[in-house]
This record gives structure tokens, C-alpha cells and sequence, in this order.
């Protein structure tokens, strides 16, 4: 279990927000840890696992025309698998990732390379969508995917609290 699980639990249920995820190279390891802390019905509302490109349009509504232009392993299709999971879903807040975790990867999308969306509903009913990519390194599928896990949880806890970042 995920020691940043229970925290974004509790941040979620004070917040009144439900959280839905959208995942590929993790295979619904960040579902995982959301629901192996008791009470994460209160606030977790579903998880797509969209391993392939076809499951990402079908069920999230990622468009071709991004996908050939950018590839999986991209923030465009990282923003638009969060946008999409709040779309076909009830929650006001959700996390995608889609990355190379390993063995593999080429000369320009490295073994490590994880793409992050997170999305939220306004109060307007509006989606926003920020991205970022990280570098984990060769360090091997395991951890890749361990990594990516403790980082969308990091970053669901971050988008609870509403002001912003000292920086």
C-alpha cells in the first residue's frame, strides 16, 4: 500500500470531491492503492485501464489524429486521458498516465519516460487540464511503475489544496 493513499482519502472526503483515474503503463496500480484504503468509496469513483490505443479512444475519447501526431507517450494524450476520464465519469478530479516503463523504449521516448494529466472540474462545470512528464530512468518496469504510482498520488493530493504553490 501506498503511504499517500490514506492522506488523499481523507484531503478528498474534507474536499467533497470524487476522484476517477486513467491509466496505462500502471494496469490500474493507482486504483489499486486508492481502494486498498477503507472508506475510498466515499471518493473514488472509477478507473479506466486503457493499455492500448483502442481502449484509450473508446473509453476516454483520446482522438486519432493526437495520437498519430504525438504518440501514446505524450502530455497531449496524458491531458486529453484525464479530461476524458472526468467526462465519462462523475468525479471532479482525476489523474492519467501513460509512459514507457520498460524493458524497451527508443532513442526518443526512453524506458522511464511517464506522462502525467490531471484534470478537474470547476465550479462552472469547466475542465482543467495540466501535464508534465518525468524522467525516471532505466531503473527497471517494477519501479518505473511503482514510481508512477506514488507520483499521481502526490499529484491528486496537490490539486486538493486550492492555493497556490509558494514558488
Amino acid at each position: 500500500m501506498s503511504d499517500k493513499a490514506a492522506p488523499l482519502i481523507a484531503g478528498a472526503r474534507a474536499a467533497g470531491l470524487a476522484i476517477a483515474t486513467a491509466e496505462s503503463c500502471t494496469g490500474g496500480m493507482i486504483s489499486a492503492a486508492i481502494t486498498d484504503v477503507p472508506g475510498s468509496s466515499a471518493v473514488f469513483d472509477r478507473g479506466f485501464v486503457t493499455y492500448s490505443n483502442a481502449a484509450k479512444q473508446a473509453m476516454l475519447g483520446v482522438l486519432t489524429e493526437t495520437l498519430q501526431a504525438h504518440g501514446a507517450v505524450s502530455e497531449q494524450v496524458a491531458a486529453e486521458m484525464a479530461s476524458g476520464a472526468l467526462a465519462h465519469s462523475v468525479a471532479d478530479l482525476a489523474v492519467a498516465v501513460t509512459g514507457i516503463a520498460g524493458p524497451g523504449g527508443s532513442e526518443f521516448k526512453p524506458e522511464g519516460r511517464v506522462c502525467f494529466g490531471l484534470a478537474r472540474r470547476g465550479a462552472d462545470g469547466r475542465i482543467e487540464t495540466i501535464t508534465e512528464t518525468v524522467e525516471f530512468g532505466a531503473i527497471g518496469r517494477d519501479r518505473v511503475r511503482a514510481a508512477t504510482r506514488d507520483h499521481a498520488l502526490t499529484l491528486l493530493l496537490a490539486a486538493l489544496d486550492p492555493r497556490p504553490s509558494a514558488g
